[in-house]
């Protein structure tokens, strides 16, 4: 926006700029990415178009990228249970499948083709905005050309390079996870560490339909040119907003924090501006807001000044969450039995690693989804750790490390009246721990502090309406051209000059930047 003339200003309601990208220092000499914690989705067009390593962006690059150990009594042959750890390698990656099947071991390097090349073929529309249904049938003829252009052609080439592979993407959008994870592998640690990336984030069950799309979208990103490849961030996620900024200041953005926005002025179907919580008002005829759809029209609007069709459908998207995120402070590194530490306690790649536990079955993962339908937690809930200090010493005393849980599945409501105070916390947090130590003996001990996000706590602190990461489900009914609504895709909305510009938008959820880029785009197109 600034580049194409425009006057820019930022308002950021909390202290630490960057939304749910922050890093922050909750216990004294360790910095959390508190919310996010690793980098794929972001498109590499930001990158380089925002000149972010310019600004200082700094990768770690994760390789190999899962481990899963297993709660099994120790093999005869190594003296440790055993574990499945998947890299870029194929020989070991090979190895550690054969371990429980060789016929997987011989499936899953084509298994990761196959998703990368449906991967390939989505990749113009996630850089284009949805169609526009109402211009393309009844706009003017200019309007009609524009929706074709910039929406329709992306489409038909996506048609184009899908070809033949049209009804496995249509079957990878529409299906469990479980139904295409059975009809490549037969072992169930490999597919429930697979089936992880179709869950995560997602009150779903690997066995309900639409889950495998979730899995694709964890693989859309990449990475340092690698695709599908994760990795941290030096510094924390927070130093990717940071560059964000100053590459944004350096092109005479100004930015504002501690500024949260009491609501969006409108008048006569266009945005006048904002007025800030202290009072302020900020005239401006064009406003993006990186807020849910359902902060922005239910919270920071009147309901008058929205069409009430519109109005009920915002109130209608689903924004359950299963996620309650634990950032823990340890001082040394977790020691697990399926892969002991050496001597001296440095890291191994496996610690880099996304790190699955109970994971060694769907069932598993399926019990825990139940759980939650009950309103309950479930005795072995789905824990994916990561170790970031194993690979970016920026973050901890030496020898200390920060250990992140993205953990599943916590609902929004327990059972029985009861909330999510302290207690409730702290006992959802023990049951966490008392699972890793399970894996890692040894690891209760070596917790110096914690910091517990639940669903409402993620809410609270950081707007994600109902605790969803993904600014609303990544479900075939919240996507693409009903997402947000099925009347407004994309960014536009019924207020003329404002915009959605963060996930709850196309192409949807996670650090990836589309949403943004496309409102932008959409706003200046606008202006012209």
């Amino acid at each position: 926006m600034a580049r194409g003339g425009k006057s820019v200003c930022v308002l950021e309601k909390r202290h630490v700029l960057g939304g749910a990208a922050v890093t922050e220092e909750i216990i004294p000499g360790y910095k959390f990415s508190r919310c996010s914690y690793v980098l794929s989705l972001l498109r590499p067009q930001i990158l380089k178009d925002l000149e972010l390593k310019k600004y200082g962006l700094k990768l770690h690059m994760r390789d190999p990228n899962s481990f899963t150990p297993m709660l099994e009594d120790p093999s005869p042959s190594t003296g440790v249970p055993r574990s499945l750890l998947i890299g870029s390698d194929h020989s070991k990656t090979y190895q550690q499948i054969a371990q429980f099947s060789a016929k997987d071991a011989e499936a899953y390097f084509r298994y990761e083709d196959k998703l990368t090349s449906l991967v390939e073929a989505l990749q113009p529309i996630l850089d284009s905005p949805p169609p526009n249904i109402h211009k393309l049938t009844s706009g003017s003829l200019q309007e009609k050309w524009r929706e074709w252009r910039d929406a329709v052609k992306p489409l038909v080439t996506v048609g184009r390079r899908l070809n033949v592979d049209i009804p496995s993407f249509y079957e990878m959008i529409t299906s469990p996870a479980t139904k295409v994870l059975d009809k490549w592998f037969e072992s169930e640690p490999l597919k429930a560490t697979l089936a992880t990336d179709a869950v995560i984030g997602a009150m779903i069950s690997p066995h309900s339909s639409g889950s495998s799309y979730v899995l694709l979208h964890h693989v859309m990103g990449e990475l340092e040119g690698r695709k599908g490849a994760w990795g941290y961030v030096e510094g924390g996620m927070g130093a990717l907003s940071d560059c964000l900024a100053q590459s944004a200041k350096d092109k005479g953005v100004e930015i504002f924090t501690n500024q949260p926005v009491a609501h969006i002025e409108s008048r006569d179907g266009k945005v006048t501006g904002v007025v800030t919580a202290d009072g302020r008002e900020i005239h401006a005829s064009t406003v993006l807001s990186n807020a849910t759809p359902h902060v922005t029209f239910t919270q920071l609007m009147s309901k008058g000044d929205l069409p009430s069709e519109f109005y009920d459908e915002v109130r209608a998207i689903d924004y359950t969450s299963p996620v309650t995120k634990i950032n823990v402070a340890v001082n040394t590194l977790p020691n697990f039995l399926a892969a002991p530490n050496t001597p001296d306690n440095q890291p191994l790649p496996h610690h880099q690693c996304t790190i699955h536990l109970n994971c060694e079955s769907t069932d598993l993962i399926h019990q825990a989804y139940l759980s939650a339908q009950q309103g309950e937690w479930f005795h072995r809930p789905v824990i994916e750790m990561t170790i970031p200090s194993s690979k970016d010493l920026t973050l901890a005393p030496e020898g200390h490390h920060v250990v992140l849980l993205f953990t599943m599945y916590t609902p929004y409501e327990l059972s029985g009246g009861r909330q999510w105070d302290d207690v409730t916390r702290g006992q959802y947090a023990d049951c966490v721990f008392d699972s890793i130590e399970r894996y890692a003996p040894g690891f209760k001990e070596s917790v110096v502090g914690r910091d517990i996000l639940t669903p409402p706590d993620l809410e609270r602190t950081f707007g994600l309406t109902g605790g969803n990461i993904f600014h609303g489900a990544m479900a075939l009914d919240q996507l693409y051209l009903t997402r947000p609504t099925p009347k407004f895709s994309g960014s536009v909305t019924p207020v003329q000059g404002l915009y959605i510009c963060g996930s709850g938008a196309h192409p949807g959820g996670g650090v990836m930047g589309s949403p943004g880029r496309l409102a932008a785009l959409q706003a200046l197109q606008r202006r012209r």
